[in-house]
């Protein structure tokens, strides 16, 4: 096994490419169609009145109370070239007491940023008309006071009774993403397999002393090792670098990756033990897997698919389960327990994939070995 671990390392180590151009892949694939670094929405602000500097200062102080979005004042002929170049969505031109915001296009930053001003800006309007009503100054600071402390509140709970969870579609596309990637590098590594085969190595294995089911945990292992090597990468690098909110259960995130591994390296090697070639692998395989995310509903909001062939097909591969059991714990932190299920499943569809698959390997080496 260790002979077979090492031959395959050292194939990587002299070319170590595809290994990392995988692991970037998952990366900017993510950065890409996910937003990036989650960092507060940069919203540039200007104004042109006589008075510009007062009203950027008192406006800035009120819009920057919201967590998501960073109010910045701006020159104005530089925030106009900025929204028209298409270097920012959205720009708000202040006035005393009202605003325009300038875009070029509707994007969803575009209507958060408008629902956002609008909220402050009402909410000064009323706390303006009631300074002017009563005369009195400390108004202001005592309706703060008030809202801090008010003596009804509306909390929002789940049904079980704990705290509703913001769901960020950018994590689960994150582990989408990086989980599509696993599966190409698990594929890629398994059909070594079958190009030792062909070209002899295989063979000359047969006649050492290594036996047949060393030589099957090695090549098993070393995708293993390797595919989780990728996944761990991306985790930690999106975690401490892009400041994901992933959680506080990485090893659990770990385990949940070590089982989807499993699974895909067995279905992998179902699917070596169908085809005949190195080619025919890498013809059939990359033409299935970008089909797997989208049946499991991976890019999509939990409830999109509700076709219940399509939900069954999804439940037959291991990404399903392993998106349900991620989700799981990053926004509702469920423990072992909870995603109990969805790793047993994970591992089943590995048992049996793995094993089909090494017996029809065996079955095509012993009919080749025949004729």
């Amino acid at each position: 096994m260790k002979s077979v671990l090492w031959a395959q390392f050292s194939k990587d180590k002299r070319n170590p490419i595809l290994v990392l151009a995988l692991i970037m892949g998952s990366i900017l694939a993510t950065l890409f169609f996910s937003g990036g670094i989650q960092t507060p929405t940069k919203v540039v602000i200007f104004s042109e009145e006589d008075n510009a500097e007062e009203i950027e200062k008192k406006w800035e102080d009120r819009l920057n109370v919201d967590n998501s979005f960073e109010f910045v004042v701006t020159d104005p002929d530089q925030a106009r070239e900025e929204v028209r170049d298409g270097n920012i969505d959205v720009a708000v031109q202040l006035m005393e007491m009202d605003y325009r915001l300038l875009v070029i296009s509707e994007l969803p930053t575009v209507s958060m940023v408008r629902q956002h001003v609008d909220k402050v800006f009402q909410q000064e309007a009323q706390i303006s008309s009631l300074i002017d009503a009563t005369g009195d100054e400390n108004i202001r600071s005592e309706i703060e006071n008030y809202l801090a402390d008010a003596p009804v509140q509306i909390e929002a709970q789940g049904l079980d009774s704990e705290e509703v969870p913001s769901y960020n579609m950018s994590i689960q596309l994150m582990f989408a993403f990086t989980f599509l990637i696993s599966m190409f590098l698990a594929g890629f590594k398994v059909n070594n397999v079958t190009n030792d085969k062909v070209s002899g190595v295989w063979n000359r294995m047969i006649l050492s002393p290594i036996n047949k089911s060393s030589m099957y945990i090695g090549y098993i292992l070393y995708s293993f090792l390797v595919t989780m090597f990728q996944i761990v990468v991306v985790l930690i690098v999106f975690k401490y670098v892009m400041n994901y909110e992933l959680g506080d259960n990485l090893w659990t995130l770990i385990i949940i990756s070590a089982l989807f591994t499993f699974s895909m390296i067995s279905i992998a090697m179902l699917l070596t033990g169908l085809v005949k070639s190195p080619e025919q692998f890498y013809a059939i395989y990359p033409s299935i897997i970008p089909l797997i995310p989208l049946i499991s509903g991976a890019y999509m909001m939990p409830g999109t698919i509700t076709n219940k062939v399509l939900l069954f097909i999804g439940d037959l591969f291991p990404m399903a389960h392993a998106m349900d059991a991620t989700m799981s714990v990053i926004f509702y932190d469920a423990n072992f327990n909870e995603i109990l299920m969805p790793l047993l499943i994970m591992l089943l569809i590995g048992i049996i994939a793995m094993g089909i698959g090494v017996n029809l390997i065996e079955r095509r080496g012993g009919s080749t070995a025949t004729k």
